[in-house]
């Protein structure tokens, strides 16, 4: 008679051959032949009990963007599988692999309106670009691989439910449950030399050049400033590419739009060339921030990207490095020029005005002051899990980023509450490096139940939380668009004393003089083993709106300029106008709609 084993242990066993180290979830009744595996492999695969399964998948999407290895959570069937549901949204749109298992009510039940039981295919359907119920269980294990598969070859999601008796029936032992010794990636396309001939041509004639790269420029950051420098174009990224490009480079624009710095929104409307590589930018079309370009040219991997955002003049497909490199070795080498000169004064004069801010040492305290403390603190390879709202358009601002360190958020999806969840994987991935979660009260107050877990597990985060008692993104949202106010303040809570009742390190900042040593401390409790709270009582000051700015006497009267001066603290920043003229370059004021969203 052949060996056999449990149809749920074959599954896991799939799971540790594709690579898989830890595995989020909470147990249930309908899920437990799963956790009978987990059991059973417990040397070979980590089960990380999370205090809610939203926070467990997304943890396994973060893990995805940290590592770009396949993220793995499980729920139980029905409020178990639908908590997962915002982390699984949150993989699908940043297009990263992951796997989530879903109990389901034994087969003598199914379809019987069962305790718990309901047809869950149509759940999971839009979000997954793998969708199926196990119905043998000798089919488990493949379902499993297939799952795995089909989540790294179309970069989403993949959802397997699973009735609990199958995972507890046995079936015959095999070698191997997996293709994963099968895996590989696509090759990258070979470049078209008459598109870089065209692109080349463009470049070389074009007097204001904008380089626009996104996350698909991950990895060709050295070479994008290479060009940059060679071309005399300033380089815009999208706010999850900042991590790719050296916080001091004199050519960095920022990023555009709402969540950006103020040199790139005013550079786009003066410029005629966009060189877009790797770059989905999602506002596009909403903020018709290309309107007055000339010469499009886009360098993108993905055909079903390529003309998405603008009508492109060149079309280059092919990865963003070799393209990158390729017209870097073709392109003429430009002198110094008028529009280099003035984006580089541009982009000084906005980096003196985010550093004074972050120095200033009286007055109430605002996030800016956390910042410099974070930034003196922080290890040259650490990690940041930054959470959604204007801590991610602070991030992007005060943080001094290098390409050592990583910077991951909920990019498309945008949901509060990924923060402690990215920090939870970041250090299970990477135990050696240092690992923040930045995040605001309001996205805090979502998920801070799992800081349990991270004392649980004694995994030493540092976690910020930026505490002024109200939805701050959303309440300045509301001052551009509403008649009022509503719904976006609440009662402040002593993070720090949660933090100790946990079993955490809890700390308290009321004004600037006091940060210093708090970080310090914490800095001293992480090297200890301990996971850390500091809970920053901020000012509820609206960072600076970068999309609406009121700087320009050309189009804006002198009342409203002081006003908004005064309000920003922004006396000593220079509109880009009075650089362009400088350099004897006429500004452009056609209207381009940076605002909303």
């Amino acid at each position: 008679m052949s060996e056999t084993i449990k149809a749920s242990t074959a599954a896991v066993k799939v799971l540790e051959e594709w690579g898989v180290k830890h595995i989020f979830g909470i147990p249930g009744g309908s899920i437990n032949s799963l956790m009978d595996a987990l059991l059973t492999e417990t040397e070979q695969i980590d089960y990380i009990q999370v205090r809610h399964e939203e926070v467990g998948a997304m943890a396994a999407s973060m893990h995805a963007k940290f590592t770009g290895h396949i993220g793995v959570a499980f729920g139980s069937a029905g409020p178990g599988g639908t908590h997962l549901l915002n982390g699984l949204y949150d993989a699908r749109e940043d297009h990263v692999p992951v796997l989530a298992i879903v109990g389901q009510f034994a087969t003598s039940g199914m379809n019987m309106d069962t305790f718990q039981e309901m047809n869950e295919n149509p759940i999971y359907a839009d979000v997954a670009v793998y969708n199926r119920t196990v119905t043998t269980a000798a089919q488990l294990p493949h379902i499993i691989d297939e799952a795995i598969r089909q989540a790294y070859a179309k970069n989403g999601v993949a959802v397997v439910e699973l009735p609990v008796d199958l995972g507890t029936l046995e079936i015959p032992v095999m070698e191997s449950y997996s293709a994963a010794n099968a895996h590989r990636l696509m090759p990258n396309p070979a470049l078209n030399d008459e598109d870089l001939a065209a692109a080349v041509e463009i470049l070389n004639s074009s007097e204001k050049t904008i380089i626009y790269a996104g996350i698909g420029a991950r990895g060709a950051g050295s070479v994008v400033e290479e060009l940059s420098r060679k071309i005399k174009a300033p380089v815009a990224v999208t706010g999850v590419a900042f991590d790719e490009f050296s916080g001091d480079f004199e050519g960095l624009l920022g990023s555009a739009n709402r969540v950006a710095w103020k040199p790139a929104n005013e550079a786009f409307p003066n410029a005629d060339t966009v060189l877009f590589i790797g770059n989905n930018y999602p506002f596009a079309e909403v903020t018709n921030v290309f309107e007055n370009v000339k010469n499009f040219i886009q360098i993108e991997i993905n055909p079903a990207n390529l003309g998405k955002r603008h009508h492109n003049d060149v079309t280059i497909l092919g990865d963003a490095f070799d393209g990158v490199q390729a017209l870097l070795s073709r392109v003429d080498e430009k002198d110094e020029s008028p529009w280099w000169r003035a984006n580089l004064a541009n982009i000084k004069n906005w980096r003196e005005y985010l550093t004074r801010l972050e120095n200033k040492t009286d007055g109430e305290l605002q996030l800016y002051q956390i910042y410099k403390q974070i930034n003196e603190h922080a290890n040259d390879d650490a990690i940041f899990s930054i959470d959604v709202g204007d801590v991610t358009l602070t991030s992007v601002r005060h943080l001094h980023l290098n390409p050592q360190q990583l910077w991951r958020t909920s990019n498309l999806f945008a949901t509060m509450g990924i923060g402690l969840p990215g920090a939870l994987a970041a250090k299970f991935d990477f135990p050696t490096r240092q690992v923040w979660n930045l995040a605001g009260d309001g996205a805090f107050n979502m998920v801070m139940q799992d800081l349990a877990t991270a004392v649980q597990y004694k995994l030493p985060i540092i976690n910020v939380i930026f505490s002024n008692d109200q939805f701050g993104f959303i309440k300045d949202e509301q001052e551009d668009t509403n008649d009022g106010y509503f719904g976006v303040e609440f009662k402040g809570v002593d993070y720090a004393l949660i933090a100790t009742a946990m079993g955490a390190k809890g700390y308290t900042i009321t004004s600037i003089d006091g940060a210093a040593s708090v970080f310090d401390s914490a800095l001293a409790d992480i090297e200890k083993g301990y996971p850390v709270l500091i809970d920053a009582k901020i000012s509820g000051d609206r960072p600076i709106p970068v999309e609406i700015l009121e700087l320009d006497p050309e189009i804006h009267s002198a009342d409203a300029i002081e006003a908004f001066r005064k309000r920003y603290d922004a006396y000593d920043l220079i509109p880009f106008a009075t650089f362009l003229k400088s350099e004897g370059i006429r500004p452009e004021y056609k209207a381009t709609d940076l605002g909303g969203f």
